[in-house]
């Protein structure tokens, strides 16, 4: 389907991560290169550092969140964009009393993602 609304697609809840969900909005079968996903992390809400083996292009839709990329860590908002690319260890933490929530744009390859320790 060409055209979705956000409340019409499943969330599911990401095992690894604490308060958060994803939804599939296009899905690789629905897709020939990108698959897009919305993932919202609840106040208090977190995903561990982890690696994919995939690059992620993302941007935040609403709230604040301190992410981790590599050695760095970023407070970002709203309207900002980030790149991610494959195999850097990145992690998420909600920042204040909003949900953060960010698209997240990733190729229709295998994705492995390992959390580190």
């Amino acid at each position: 389907m060409p055209v979705k609304k956000f409340s019409d697609v499943e969330a599911t809840e990401i095992k690894a991560a604490k308060d958060t969900t994803i939804q599939v909005l296009i899905a690789p079968d629905e897709a020939p290169h990108f698959a897009m996903r919305r993932i919202v992390m609840q106040p208090g809400g977190s995903m561990p550092v982890h690696t994919n083996t995939v690059e992620h292009e993302q941007i935040v839709l609403g709230g604040r969140a301190r992410v981790g990329l590599g050695d760095q860590i970023y407070e970002v908002e709203k309207d900002d964009v980030l790149f991610i690319p494959a195999g850097q260890p990145h992690f998420y933490e909600t920042i204040g009393d909003e949900a953060f929530e960010f698209l997240c744009s990733v190729p229709n390859k295998p994705d492995k993602i390992e959390i580190v320790e």
